[in-house]
């Protein structure tokens, strides 16, 4: 059901130590957006599994997750990565769509409709996207959830360096200017995989 590469596993084991006396288990929890879930990793009291939690052997140490979330775990791939800016464990679904040939985004599917989107989207289409298309870059909205928006970066600024200070320090300032409401700002690009980071 769920795998863990060489070495997510070998990060497990090191957080976990060596005291079997005080067995620890690991805990994956769900969040996000249908479109765009986020994953988080704690370990825990082998003793506190909940009674809607499953249990599955992690290869040497017990992982617990809700069965509600069983079937968006199911095929999962745990990996730990190593970037320029971070560090930590990965989930990758297999549900998560593989990103296209030929822009490099993912097809996430239906278009976030609704007041929100379509104002977050005149944003990114006319005050954005013309800004950064000279570095070769796009921003896209994937999804709406409330009031948070979820946004995925394209060409130039897949795997840039600078692409969390463009997001953070001027697109999401934009956004909240033109969108008040807006109460986060989530970026799900796979910044691994860019290949043509303007730098």
């Amino acid at each position: 059901m769920i795998t863990f590469t060489d070495r997510a596993r070998e990060m497990v084991h090191t957080f976990l130590g060596e005291d079997v006396a005080d067995p620890q288990a690991l805990r994956i929890s769900m969040g996000g957006s249908a479109a765009a879930p986020t994953f988080d990793l704690t370990l825990v009291d082998a003793a506190e599994r909940r009674e809607d939690e499953r249990e599955v052997d992690g290869v040497g140490f017990s992982v617990f997750f809700s069965e509600e979330h069983a079937s968006k775990l199911e095929g999962a791939v745990v990996d730990y990565v190593v970037r320029l800016t971070e560090s930590g464990f990965e989930v990758r679904t297999a549900t998560t769509e593989s990103p296209d040939t030929q822009t490099g985004t993912r097809n996430r599917g239906a278009v976030p409709t609704g007041e929100i989107a379509d104002r977050v989207r005149s944003v990114l289409d006319t005050q954005v996207n013309p800004t950064i298309a000279a570095h070769g870059g796009m921003i896209s909205l994937v999804d709406v959830e409330d009031t948070d928006i979820y946004v995925e970066m394209s060409g130039g600024c897949q795997g840039c360096a600078l692409s969390r200070a463009t997001l953070r320090q001027g697109v999401e300032r934009m956004l909240r200017e033109a969108v008040p409401e807006l109460t986060a700002v989530h970026d799900v690009t796979d910044h691994s995989s860019g290949e043509n980071p303007y730098l």
